[in-house]
Formats: structure tokens, sequence, C-alpha cells
């Protein structure tokens, strides 16, 4: 009889990859978790309890099979296993290095429950697939059939993209139109390379244009090409744009020179870690070497910025947020990650202001304070009752003002949608109250004929998991709705 290979939660600890010294990985752009080998990625899968219902696969939004690729790693069949974790996740190497398992399907698993510690998920799943990419697993998408049909999808982020391999695999003609100049979105540009290198990202494009996508970048849509002609040249266009437009905090000076956005900042260190010549990194605009940083936010955008800072050698990083650790957006294990490499964290702060000089501390009067900023005034802050998302709502506590010297403020405080009826000069793109393009829950169909949205520019900025989930359900509505007029036009 076959020894069982599964439920050694009992007797086998929770274990993660290791992580290199945070005295070494704070100095470069490398990923900080090593890889499992093959004999201990086997140990942690065959924690899983196998439970009946696999409360994991239900709080993960693809709903990925992750009891059955956990069982077949833990018998040591990584093809197959591959194989049922790529069927519902098209970017499966991603997902298992960034998305935040912690609140989602490990944060959710049954023997955690039981106080075993949850199986390590995330770190599997990572290690199945950069073994399927080594061992040649991942193949170009050769579709059986060449369909006729063409469809245009507007940003190559992972919603876009994630639509675009779904479509081509069906045999569709499918166009990605991106304004930067590489495709990935946040995932090129956004997310820093300690946490998902760029190789990773640059291998998946390639998989992706040698299967026929077509990439138009360098494409800022309503400049170099109008909404108007886009639609006119497919069948079916998707709306994948994300949501760009920085959220601004209301603060006096914020004029002042040295006060950033964080996307900017983080756009321009993954440009320059590419080996491209950045203006505004070569000036310092955008570099934090020499400089005493501060940090505004407590999401996970906000936790790239303090820690890239850090890398870029700032000589000190701080991150001021107006709630409590336990009441924070972002990640738990980034905090703790960002801890580690040195940076400290002002709980239950908020900044009233700037100053350029310390010495003035009038930050009524703004004519005294011109040039390039120098301080952030803070205030404290309190935690009261719970606000409709749960968390206990900030408050100011009067008179608590204080300074907080820095040379390079950076805001990280969320994204907002761009208005793309203004900016695409179409009236008739359905927009709700909040900016975000409005469309069918799970199909993404839109008011416009033909025209589909998915992710961040419906939904709001959210995780790369629901940008993915999103673009594959819409790609398969629209393989639905191109068949059935297919069939009425063969009639």
């Amino acid at each position: 009889m076959a020894k069982q290979p599964m439920l050694k939660f009992v007797n086998v600890n929770r274990e993660m990859p290791s992580k290199r010294a945070a005295d070494t990985r704070n100095k470069d752009f490398h990923e900080i978790y090593a890889e499992f080998a093959k004999e201990k990625a086997k140990e942690q899968a065959s924690r899983c309890s196998q439970c009946g219902v696999p409360y994991c696969q239900s709080h993960c939004p693809l709903h990925n099979n992750i009891p059955d690729w956990l069982r077949l790693t833990a018998e040591g069949r990584l093809q197959e296993a591959y194989e049922v974790s790529q069927a519902t996740n098209t970017f499966p190497e991603i997902c298992g290095r960034i998305c935040p398992q912690d609140r989602l399907c490990e944060g959710n698993c049954v023997i955690e429950q039981s106080g075993h510690e949850t199986v390590t998920i995330g770190a599997v799943e990572k290690y199945i697939t950069d073994t399927a990419w080594e061992e040649g697993w991942v193949k170009p998408i050769k579709p059986l059939v060449e369909r006729a049909e063409s469809v245009g999808i507007i940003g190559a982020g992972p919603g876009g993209l994630a639509a675009a391999d779904r479509l081509r695999r069906a045999g569709y003609q499918v166009t990605v139109y991106d304004r930067y100049d590489r495709a990935g979105g946040l995932l090129t540009y956004g997310i820093p390379g300690f946490k998902l290198e760029k190789d990773v990202v640059m291998r998946r494009n390639g998989q992706l244009t040698e299967g026929g996508i077509q990439l138009e970048l360098n494409t800022n849509v309503g400049v170099d090409i109008s909404f108007q002609d886009i639609r006119a040249k497919h069948d079916a266009v998707i709306i994948a744009t994300g949501v760009y437009k920085i959220r601004e905090l209301s603060a006096t000076n914020d004029h002042l020179t040295g006060i950033v956005r964080a996307l900017d900042f983080l756009t321009v260190s993954n440009k320059t870690n590419f080996g491209d010549t950045v203006e505004e990194f070569e000036n310092g605009t955008l570099n934090a070497k020499g400089k005493k940083v501060v940090v505004i936010g407590g999401g996970d955008t906000a936790m790239d910025c303090v820690r890239t800072a850090i890398r870029q050698g700032a000589t000190s990083v701080k991150c001021m947020y107006r709630r409590d650790r336990a009441n924070m957006p972002g990640s738990q294990r980034e905090v703790q990650n960002a801890e580690e490499e040195g940076a400290e964290f002002v709980w239950l702060s908020t900044p009233a202001g700037y100053l350029a000089d310390t010495n003035v501390t009038d930050l009524a009067n703004p004519s005294k304070q011109d040039g390039t900023v120098k301080a952030v005034v803070g205030q404290r802050m309190r935690l009261g009752a719970p606000d409709a998302s749960g968390r206990r709502s900030p408050e100011l506590i009067e008179g608590s003002d204080y300074v907080e010297e820095a040379d390079l403020v950076i805001t990280a405080l969320g994204f907002e949608p761009e208005d793309l009826p203004t900016l695409w000069g179409e009236a008739a793109l359905p927009v709700t109250r909040w900016g975000t393009v409005k469309a069918e829950f799970e199909t993404g169909r839109t008011a416009l004929d033909g025209v589909y949205a998915v992710g961040d520019i419906v939904r709001g900025a959210s995780l790369v998991v629901w940008a993915i989930r999103d673009g594959r359900d819409c790609a398969d509505a629209i393989i639905k709705d191109l068949q059935s007029k297919a069939s009425i036009a063969a009639e």
C-alpha cells in the first residue's frame, strides 16, 4: 500500500523559502526570497490537509485548484501540478510572488485555524511555475483554429494581458495598445524588482508575442490613435487601462519641490533598473540617494516606495500612516520586510503641511515657504469608531503638531481613474460617480456595443489577481458574443 503523501501538518512545521539577509538585500533590487528545493517543496506541499471544503480555493479570486496541485507536488508530479495551476491562472509565477497570500488563500487555510500554521501556498506556486519554465513545459500559444475576428485591448497590464492570452488561445487576432514602451503595466513599472524581478515579466511578454499577440507600445489612446479608430478597427474592444491618477492629499505648501508621487518615483526606479537613462533620476528629482525620505501612506504601494528608497541609498526612511499597524491596508509581511531593511514606521500620524525652512513654521503663510521641502509637519491621530470598511477611523488630536525632517516626500495615497470620456472624446462611455467605467459584473460588457472593461478601471485600485480574473472572464464573454454574432450572420 502506497504511503500517504499528505496531511503531514501535524509533524512537519511550516517553512518559507529563506530570505536573504536584510543588510545585503537592502542594497539591490533582486528578489529577497530564495527558491524552494524540490524536496522542500514536496515536504511543504504535503502539509495540506486536503480538506473537504477548501477555503484556500474559495478565497482565491481565480478559484485556483490549490489542494490538487499541492497534492501533485507532494507526489513529485510537477508537470501535472503546473498544468492544473495554469488551467485557472494565466500568470501563476507572478501571483506566487506578489499575491497577498496572507489575506487570501493562506489566510483562510484550515490548518491555520487549527493552530498548525498555514501551508506555504504562494511559495509552492512560484516553485511549480519556475520549474515549468526551466523544464520547457510552458509553450507558446498555438490556436487550433485561426479566426478572422479581432479584438483590441487598451492597456497591457495584468487584466489586458490575461484577456489577450485567453482570446488568442481561442484563435482570435489580438492587438494590445499601451502608453508605455514595455508591456506589463504595474507589473513592469509599478512593482519593484525585489518583489517581482523584471525578467519574469519580460519572459511572459515574450511568450505572448511569440503566440501571435500584437503589441502596439508607446501608443497613447486619445493622442496617437483615437478610441473611435480602435473601435472601427476591431470586432470588440476591451478597456483595461488601470487607474493611474494619483489621489492627492490636501496639505499646506504641497507645491514645494521634493514632494513627489509614488507612481512617478517607482516608474523611474524601475526604468533605471532596466538600464534606461532617466533624467529625473540622474538629476536627483526622483532619486532618494543621500536624502531623508518620508513616505505618506499605508498600502502596498507605500511599502514599495519605502523599500525602494532604502535601496537607492537614503540616509533615513520613515513611513507616516494615519492608523495603527493593525488597521493598515498593506500586507503585514511587507511591513516586516521593510522594518528588517531599515525603515521606521510612524503610526497614527498624518501630514498637515510642509516646510521649506524649518525655522519658519507658519503654515498659514505659504509665501514664506518657497523652494525645496525640508520637513513635514505631522499631526498625531487616535482611533475612533470603525468606519464602513470595518477599520477604526482616525481622529485628529488637537495641538499635537510636530516636525519630521525630510529632503524627499513621497505621497502614496492610492489611485483614481482618469477621465476617460473626456480624454478619449467619447461622451457615451458610461462611467460611475467615482469615474470608473460602468460594466457588467463577470462579463465586462458596457453599454457601448462591442466595448468591454476589466480590472482596476472597473473595480477601482485592487489586486493583480482580481485583474487576471476579470480579464479571463471578459475574454470568455467576448468569445461567446462573437460566436453568437457569427452564427446569426451565417443564417
